[in-house]
């Protein structure tokens, strides 16, 4: 799904928790994901000038899978990006490491030709 505004970032949000709920993930645990996800969405939004996110279950059904993509300038340091209190945009500095927290898995790589990927994902 496109991520253009804010009302992309929620239904990528609701995407995840339907998908989730569906599969008998706790609260808890869905609303952990869905904040995680909210913030690399968000993200891509504000800081890569918009993008595309993707919501699938990996092979085994085990877990779920999201990728998101942006056409920004790409982070500069991914490694700085990640420790709390750092921020380019004044906030808080805690949305990638807190987003990292919330999932299983969760890496960021460069996008060829710019941008940025973000893959995590959480078991089911």
């Amino acid at each position: 799904m496109a991520l253009k505004a804010s009302r992309d970032v929620v239904a990528a949000r609701q995407a995840v928790a339907r998908e989730l709920k569906a599969r008998g993930v706790s609260t808890i645990r869905v609303t952990r994901f869905a904040t995680a996800v909210s913030e690399i969405a968000r993200n891509a939004i504000v800081h890569g000038g918009g993008g595309e996110i993707s919501v699938c279950l990996d092979a085994r059904k085990e877990y779920l899978l999201v990728e998101c993509r942006d056409r920004g300038p790409g982070i500069a340091d991914i490694g700085q990006a990640m420790v709390d209190g750092y921020t380019t945009a004044g906030g808080l500095g805690r949305g990638l490491g807190g987003a990292k927290r919330l999932s299983h898995a969760f890496e960021i790589l460069p996008r060829e030709g710019g941008g940025t990927i973000v893959r995590m994902s959480t078991r089911i």
